[in-house]
């Protein structure tokens, strides 16, 4: 498989996965990792300083699911329109077969009397195996680059 190819996997990976969580197609978002997918979403200042604290940390794919369940049923929080903006989006094989995928994000949200603000900025990195023609994700590093969250922090990133 070429670099374009890896670079093309890994585009239609990340646009499936910016658009299943605007739309809140949340078992839909799911069906993009694997059973033993790790999600992490970590303060770029504890990635520089090597602090292991993540302020979501789910090591398996069942834990996502407790995650949108707990979203969908439990909590509380500001209701609004998501939107992701993907750019710079980089993939090459790694060492265990797997692939390697960078790529920097913002989030927005429009509240329901319309108004929009940035919510999240930062940078994915993520790790993916072939699955057929399509990737599936192993692990999902979300690296925010600031720790303050403007509100609850329950939907994916």
């Amino acid at each position: 498989m070429t670099g374009a190819d890896l670079i093309q996997l890994a585009n239609e990976l990340l646009a499936d996965y910016a658009e299943r969580i605007d739309e809140g197609r949340y078992d839909a978002w799911l069906e993009l990792f694997a059973e033993e997918a790790r999600y992490d979403v970590v303060p770029r200042e504890n990635v520089e300083q090597g602090l292991p604290v993540s302020l979501i940390l789910c090591s398996n794919k069942a834990q996502l699911r407790d995650r949108i369940t707990a979203l969908r049923e439990a909590n509380e929080y500001n209701l609004h329109y998501p939107r992701h903006l993907i750019s710079s989006v980089r993939a090459k094989p790694g060492p265990d077969g797997s692939v390697e995928i960078g790529a920097n994000y913002a989030v927005y949200q429009t509240n329901l009397e319309g108004q929009s603000r940035l919510f999240s900025v930062g940078r994915y990195q993520s790790r993916a195996r072939l699955a057929g023609a399509t990737l599936l994700l192993i692990e999902q590093r979300v690296i925010v680059d600031t720790f303050s969250v403007p509100t609850l922090l329950a939907a994916p990133l």
